[in-house]
């Protein structure tokens, strides 16, 4: 018997709207377990848009007050898509009131925020996935994969780079993405969070680093009313950019790997610039967001000259099958948030966790304070 999962989204910007399809559509891609997501209640404090996002997505109920959903009985799961700023207060009010959490990184402005909701989720015994979604891709998981079974040798060295153009428009408004109090560390829980998650991901825990940050767009002009995604605004009254347009840090991993996380949110010409390369002793792995089903692969016995290969991701990759039937058929963005559905329903039903997991989202942000005082001392540091 199918048994139902009543859901709600706190926030319905655009990844309010990618959680709720990917519930929508997660019965299609993986028909197990057999607890279905049902749309309850979808808030948000912009008038009109939770009640829109209601008619248009088939929610029963709208709110612009996210409280209203810690006693309704029938919520027992909620998708935290708000600001970083607000993470911190809903997600630890709906763990004590027993509700599961999937919820957007980097879970608040800072570690104490990530710690708090982890810690309210473990005392109530809810289950917690985050959305570090690049660790879905198929092609990901095919390079973790092979670096566990030794194909290329012992990890030597990464590099790992997320740049994107979002913020490099001088006219782009001064949103609570670049203050300190609502944003907090700017680029560091936007991208780099991500790349610290798939350095984690794929060759374990990191002992020290040392890093880097600047600003490089220093004012920006404030919007005139609500916004949504990366508006632009003119003639508004300017303020300064309170946190990082860039980070470059240097990494020492505990297994003795080296590293290079570079990450930059006002790089022109760069559209979702993420991916890695990782260099083994006996080989070498390459991946491109931008080429999401392609995995470079060089392997063997040769060292000097050794060829480099291009793997099409297909079934058996990841959850690749649930998507297409052969290799080389695309997957895009918004399938990685359907898999990381799936790792929350999972979670839910067998109580064991899958995916990125709360944990995952302390570990990163520890690791984002450690940048952010080693750029502020000059100086390598050890995440705490």
């Amino acid at each position: 018997m199918v048994e139902t999962l009543g859901v709600a989204v706190v926030g319905f910007g655009w990844m309010g709207r990618v959680h709720t399809q990917a519930y929508a559509r997660l019965p299609h891609h993986f028909p197990q377990p057999e607890l279905r997501p049902r749309l309850v209640v979808v808030a948000d404090e912009v008038p009109g848009r939770a009640a829109e996002a209601a008619g248009r997505y088939g929610f029963a109920r709208a709110t612009t007050d996210w409280r209203e959903i810690l006693t309704d009985p029938e919520v027992q799961a909620v998708s935290v898509t708000a600001p970083n700023f607000l993470h911190r207060e809903i997600g630890v009010a709906l763990a004590e009131a027993g509700r599961h959490l999937w919820i957007e990184k980097p879970v608040g402005l800072d570690a104490a925020d990530a710690r708090a909701v982890a810690e309210a989720a473990e005392k109530a015994g809810v289950r917690g996935t985050v959305g570090f979604n690049y660790r879905n891709a198929p092609a990901v998981v095919a390079a973790r994969d092979m670096i566990a079974a030794g194909e290329i040798g012992t990890p030597t060295h990464v590099r790992i780079r997320l740049f994107s153009d979002y913020a490099a428009h001088p006219e782009g408004a001064l949103t609570w993405r670049y203050e300190r109090a609502r944003g907090g560390s700017g680029v560091l829980g936007d991208l780099a969070s991500h790349g610290v998650d798939l350095a984690r991901y794929l060759l374990g825990e990191i002992a020290s680093l040392c890093a880097d940050t600047a600003v490089f767009v220093p004012e920006r002009a404030r919007p005139a009313g609500a916004t949504a995604g990366h508006t632009r605004a003119t003639g508004g009254t300017p303020g300064p950019v309170e946190n990082d347009d860039y980070v470059g840090c240097l990494l020492r991993f505990a297994s003795g790997a080296r590293g290079v996380l570079e990450s930059c949110r006002v790089s022109v010409g760069e559209q979702n610039a993420y991916g890695f390369e990782i260099h083994g002793t006996r080989g070498a792995l390459y991946w491109d967001f931008r080429r999401m089903g392609e995995l470079g692969v060089s392997r063997g016995t040769a060292y000097q000259d050794q060829p480099v290969s291009t793997v099409y991701v297909g079934p058996g990759h990841g959850a690749y099958d649930a998507f297409q039937p052969g290799a080389a058929n695309a997957m895009g963005y918004d399938d990685l948030k359907v898999v990381e559905a799936h790792h929350f329903v999972r979670s839910i039903v067998d109580g064991t966790p899958h995916g990125a997991t709360l944990q995952d989202a302390v570990a990163a942000a520890t690791v984002l304070e450690a940048m952010a005082l080693s750029a502020e001392r000059r100086a390598w540091v050890s995440p705490d």
